[in-house]
C-alpha cells in the first residue's frame, strides 16, 4: 500500500487519512520519547539495588543513542524498501525486549544489551526518522510542516505525562514494577503499526536509485550543515534529560525539583513544536533554526549564572522547553522539502545519525567531566558554545530543492 498525498487535498480534519496517520503515529511517538525520558528516574533506586554508579548508566544511555543513530539509518532503509508497517512494529518489539531486559539486568554488559543496544534499535523506527516521514507523505503539502511540528510535540507531551507517571510508578510498585507496566504499555501500541504502513510511491520524488540519492545528498554542503546542526541538539537534550535530576540533586535540592523540570520541558516543548512547525511552513526553516539554537544558548547561560533555586530551575525548563524539539519538524521539513520524499525516511535516519552521535557525546561527557571535576558547570560552558556553533551553521542552508539530474551529471 503507498500512501501520498496530492496537493489539493482538503484540509487535515477533512482528510480521515491524513488525520488518522497523525493521530496513531503521534501516540506511538509520545510513548516511546516519553519513555526514553523516564530513565533518569531509574539511576538512584536502581543503581542503590545493582551497585552501579553514575557512570554505568551514562555509558547505557549514551550506548543506547548511539545505536538508536546508526539504527535509524537501517530502519529508515527498511521503511523506504519494505515499508513503515514491518519497520514499526520489528522497532516495538526490539524496544519491549529492551525493557524487560534492563528490568531483569544484573551486571553492567546485561544493562548495556538492554538498555543501550535494544532499546537503542527500538528507538530507531519508533521515532522521528520513520514515523515522520510516513506522516509527510499522508498529508497535503500545505499542512506537511504542521502535521511534522504535531507530532513532534507529541513526544515532548509524552515526556510531560510519562515521566511523572513513571516516578509515580517507581513510588508504587518499586522500579521493577515500574519498568514491567511500562513495557506492557509500550507493547500495546503493536497493532498500531497496520495502520501506518506503506512506502512511499515513485511519485514522491525524481526517478533515481537509494545509494544514488544518497551519494547526492552527500555531495550536497546543506546536508553537512544539517547534520552537525543536530549533532548540537542531541547534545543539548541527552545531556539535559539525564543529568538534569543529578544537577539540580548536587546543588542541594530535592530529587522532584529535577523530575518536574524534565516534565516541564516536554509541557512548553507541546506549544514550542507545534509552533515551529507552523512557523516552517509559513517562514525560512533555516532562519528558524538559528534563532532557536541561539535562543538555547541564552536559556543555557541562564542556568549556569544564576544562583540554583526551584523557580531558577524551573524558569529554564519552560525556557528550554519551548526550544527543545522544535528543531525535528524544521530539519525534517528541510529534508522533504531539498532532497524530496522518495527517500526521506532514510536520509532523515542518516542526519538523525547526527543528533544521536550529539546525545553519545552529550551523555558521556557530562558524567566523564562531573567525575573528573566534581560539577557540570565545564559540560554547561561547552553546551553554550556548541549552540552558538550551531546557529551559525544554519545560515548557509540552502533551502531549494536539489536538481537530481544536475547532480548525477556532476557527480
Amino acid at each position: 500500500m503507498t500512501q501520498n498525498a496530492e496537493n489539493r487535498n482538503p484540509g487535515l480534519l477533512d482528510n480521515p487519512l491524513a488525520f488518522r496517520t497523525i493521530v496513531l503515529g503521534t501516540l506511538i511517538v509520545l510513548l516511546a520519547m516519553g519513555i526514553r525520558a523516564t530513565i533518569g528516574l531509574f539511576i538512584q533506586p536502581m543503581g542503590l539495588e545493582r551497585g552501579w554508579g553514575r557512570e554505568v548508566f551514562s555509558m547505557a544511555f549514551a550506548l543506547q543513542n548511539l545505536v538508536w543513530g546508526f539504527g535509524a539509518i537501517g530502519a529508515g532503509m527498511m521503511a523506504d524498501r519494505l515499508g513503515s508497517g514491518r519497520t514499526i512494529a520489528l522497532c516495538v518489539g526490539f524496544y519491549v525486549l529492551g525493557l524487560l531486559g534492563t528490568r531483569f539486568s544484573t551486571t553492567e554488559l546485561e544493562l548495556y544489551l538492554s538498555a543501550g543496544v535494544l532499546i537503542g534499535l527500538g528507538q530507531a523506527g519508533t521515532t522521528f526518522a520513520v514515523i515522520l516521514p510516513v506522516i509527510a507523505r499522508t498529508v497535503p503539502l500545505s499542512s506537511r510542516s504542521t502535521a511534522m511540528g504535531i507530532a513532534s510535540a507529541g513526544g515532548s507531551l509524552g515526556q510531560f505525562l510519562v515521566v511523572p507517571t513513571g516516578q509515580l510508578l517507581i513510588d508504587t510498585l518499586d522500579w521493577s514494577g515500574a519498568y514491567l507496566v511500562l513495557s506492557m504499555v509500550l507493547a500495546a501500541t503493536l497493532p498500531l503499526a497496520w495502520f501506518l504502513r506503506g512506502k512511499p510511491g515513485a511519485s514522491t520524488g525524481p526517478e533515481q536509485s537509494m545509494f544514488s540519492a544518497i551519494g547526492q545528498a552527500l555531495k550536497h554542503p546543506t546536508f553537512h550543515f544539517l547534520f552537525w546542526g543536530y549533532f548540537v541538539c542531541g547534545f543539548h537534550t541527552a545531556f539535559i534529560t539525564l543529568h538534569l535530576p543529578a544537577f539540580v540533586v548536587d546543588k542541594g535540592l530535592n530529587a522532584s525539583t529535577g523530575a518536574f523540570a524534565i516534565g516541564l520541558i516536554g509541557l512548553f516543548n507541546v506549544f514550542g513544536s507545534f509552533t515551529a512547525g507552523k512557523l516552517g511552513g509559513t517562514y525560512s526553516k533555516k532562519n528558524l533554526l538559528a534563532g532557536l539554537y541561539a535562543s538555547r544558548a541564552v536559556c543555557l547561560i541562564w542556568i549556569l549564572v544564576m544562583p540554583t533555586s526551584p523557580w531558577v530551575v524551573y524558569v529554564f525548563a519552560a525556557w528550554m522547553g519551548v526550544f527543545w524539539l522544535g528543531t525535528v519538524p524544521l530539519t525534517q521539513g528541510l529534508i522533504g522539502q531539498i532532497y524530496g520524499l522518495r527517500f526521506a525516511a532514510t536520509l532523515s535516519g542518516m542526519v538523525f545519525l547526527g543528533h544521536q552521535l550529539g546525545s553519545f557525546t552529550g551523555v558521556w561527557l557530562g558524567g566523564r567531566l562531573q567525575a573528573i571535576t566534581g560539577s557540570y558547570d565545564l559540560v554547561w560552558w561547552i553546551a553554550i558554545a556548541l549552540a552558538l556553533a550551531a546557529s551559525a551553521l544554519c545560515l548557509p542552508v540552502r533551502e531549494n530543492p536539489i536538481n537530481v539530474q544536475q547532480l548525477a551529471k556532476a557527480a
